[in-house]
């Protein structure tokens, strides 16, 4: 099933769900979050908010890689809500009848590549991420950034000045595979590695000071889309949660920490 076209249009629908629901609400005390790493401070932010509107409850949040969540739940593990950062595992967790609902995309992310500030590998553009003996770190095949890194090196491997082997001449460099993002984040940050994509709205203002970043050019940057939905046996707080995600408001916190609009044309 294709996610393309359900976007936060969808959140106007449900927003006046989300104001009949206040007072159940606030009986229920608690909704659990299952989250993409690359969400964490985004979701956080409207987590509070959700939390400020209804005096009492509290929201939970696991954020990992969205592979890791998606078995977790499969394995039993109660959620509530299910954010991805991309729709294979989405659809993984669709196929397997643990979704309340229809999944609705709600934002989009580009990949960047990041250094270490003090850019011991000497790296100035990609086509240097070829060079021999270079440290490249990047999430694995299964984490969605690990799957788009990858796809985003074959796109480059085609393009006007780079080698035809480009992703294979990079990949000879891979010295570590994370489980997600952040890992991949921090690993360039301390100094572990000369290089890794990561997604733009993980240089966050924390780490900007360690960090130096190269664009990776729109046409051979697969674009991150990300999407929501409720998990079957879930309370009402899910469907709640997932309303303030695509409302504008939801939407705003988003866009302030670096994430696209789910309408935003893909390469």
């Amino acid at each position: 099933m294709s996610f393309r076209g359900r976007h936060t249009g969808l959140a106007l629908g449900l927003l006046p769900a989300l104001a009949a629901m206040a007072a159940p609400l606030a009986a229920q005390q608690s909704v659990t979050v299952f989250a993409a790493a690359s969400l964490t401070e985004a979701l956080t932010a409207i987590g509070r908010t959700f939390e400020q509107r209804y005096p009492g409850v509290t929201v939970k949040f696991n954020f990992a890689g969205s592979q890791v969540l998606a078995t977790q739940m499969e394995q039993g593990a109660r959620a509530d809500v299910f954010a991805s950062a991309d729709q294979r595992w989405m659809k993984y967790a669709e196929d397997r009848k643990l979704l309340a609902a229809a999944p609705v995309t709600f934002a989009r992310n580009r990949l960047v590549l990041v250094i270490p500030r003090s850019n011991p590998g000497g790296i100035e553009r990609l086509q240097d991420l070829a060079r021999p003996g270079l440290k490249l770190v990047l999430a694995g095949r299964q984490v969605p950034v690990g799957a788009y890194s990858r796809e985003a090196l074959t796109r480059l491997s085609l393009a006007d000045g780079f080698p035809r082997r480009f992703d294979q001449l990079v990949l000879s460099n891979l010295v570590s595979e994370e489980e997600n993002v952040r890992a991949v984040a921090a690993k360039v940050q301390l100094r572990e590695a000369d290089a890794g994509i990561v997604y733009q709205s993980d240089v966050t203002e924390s780490v900007k000071p360690q960090l130096r970043i190269i664009p990776i050019p729109d046409p051979h940057n697969p674009i991150a889309e990300y999407s929501i939905a409720t998990i079957a046996g879930g309370n009402s707080l899910g469907r709640g949660f997932v309303a303030l995600v695509l409302s504008a408001e939801g939407q705003a916190v988003l866009a302030a920490r670096g994430f696209l609009p789910p309408g935003t044309p893909t390469p």
